[in-house]
């Protein structure tokens, strides 16, 4: 019903810059939070940033100052800005949103597949 799909991830040598997408598509009657989460080898997942509907942002201590989130609502899209890259951001990086669906009450929570970041030293 709802697809999230994540673009952008890659190599990156530390320092350097990377800026993610991710697009949701299908039945969408709006989308409230979308956010960023990344999974390191042999970690938990863990949350990088959110952004409300109305583009309020917050981000992970770790990323404060580096990485900036911003959303297109008429797109459906979610960005993930990411700069001055250490080799410790290496991690699979997935889109997460919420999202009233058509034709359904309340809101589902959809996850997209994850990208790779890669930072080296």
């Amino acid at each position: 019903q709802v697809q999230l799909v994540e673009s952008g991830g890659g190599l990156v040598q530390a320092g350097g810059s990377l800026r993610l997408s991710c697009a949701a598509s299908g039945s969408i009657f709006s989308i409230n939070d979308m956010a960023w989460y990344r999974q390191a080898p042999g970690k938990q997942r863990g949350l990088v940033a959110t952004i409300t509907s109305g583009g309020r942002p917050n981000y992970a201590d770790s990323v404060k100052g580096r990485f900036t989130i911003s959303r297109d609502n008429a797109k459906n899209m979610v960005y993930l800005q990411m700069n001055s890259l250490k080799p410790e951001d290496t991690a699979v990086y997935y889109c997460n949103a919420h999202v009233f669906v058509v034709g359904r009450i309340g809101i589902t929570e959809y996850w997209g597949k994850g990208t790779l970041v890669t930072v080296s030293s």
